[in-house]
């Protein structure tokens, strides 16, 4: 099984169609499969610049692609929902069931609030998830309506994420609107999952570290 029969599952898409139609009803940035295809992507790029296998890299961007499907049944306990979901449509298809594990695992444990990287393809999830700060997730919508998860995402103008290592590094450098969101927002969305990004890195060999408008944060 490859990465690109998944993107085109059409149950999977149908999945993210309804669950982020849920998740603008409710008000969040976009979790369309822009989003998972960027996260895909990112993590496929970590794990290769840091040595690991071509099978490792299309086993990240599966887990990439389908780590946030559990939103359509709900937003709370999402990962933990779209775990079962991936392991049901896994099943059904051409793929080791070590293998579909290791992708089971990683999506159920991607979210902050109560996930872990315990190996790297987990590892890589987290990293390329959590790093998708960037402002065009904001939905079309007043400014005047913004929440505080709007305001950060859109106070965001560049967003770069290096990967070096050689010197075993991965370095967020974020360049922040801050007459849009103070840093005192940032930090009150974003503190947790940098700091899962930090730990994720080790599982990696690697630090993670944050510079916003020139400064290191973390």
């Amino acid at each position: 099984m490859k990465y690109i029969d998944i993107s085109n599952h059409a149950e999977v898409l149908e999945y993210y169609h309804r669950g982020n139609q849920i998740l603008g009803s409710l008000g969040y940035t976009d979790h369309s499969t822009v989003h998972t295809k960027l996260v895909a992507q990112r993590a496929a790029d970590i794990l290769k610049a840091f040595g690991y296998s071509e099978e490792e890299q299309e086993l990240v961007m599966i887990a990439g692609f389908l780590h946030d499907i559990g939103n359509v049944i709900n937003r709370k306990h999402h990962a933990e929902y779209g775990a079962l979901l991936a392991n049901e449509i896994l099943e059904d298809m051409d793929i080791r069931m070590e293998d579909r594990v290791r992708i089971v695992s990683a999506i159920a444990n991607h979210d902050e609030s109560t996930g872990v990287a315990a190996e790297p393809v987990a590892a890589a999830l987290i990293i390329a998830d959590k790093c998708d700060v960037r402002r065009n997730r904001v939905r079309e919508k007043d400014p005047a309506g913004f929440d505080i998860h709007d305001r950060v995402n859109y106070a965001v103008t560049k967003s770069v994420l290096d990967l070096e290592p050689e010197e075993k590094k991965i370095i967020l450098t974020l360049t922040v609107d801050e007459e849009i969101c103070t840093m005192y927002d940032y930090f009150e969305i974003f503190l947790g999952r940098m700091t899962m990004c930090a730990r994720a890195a080790e599982v990696l060999g690697a630090t993670f570290s944050l510079v916003v408008n020139g400064q290191h944060v973390l």
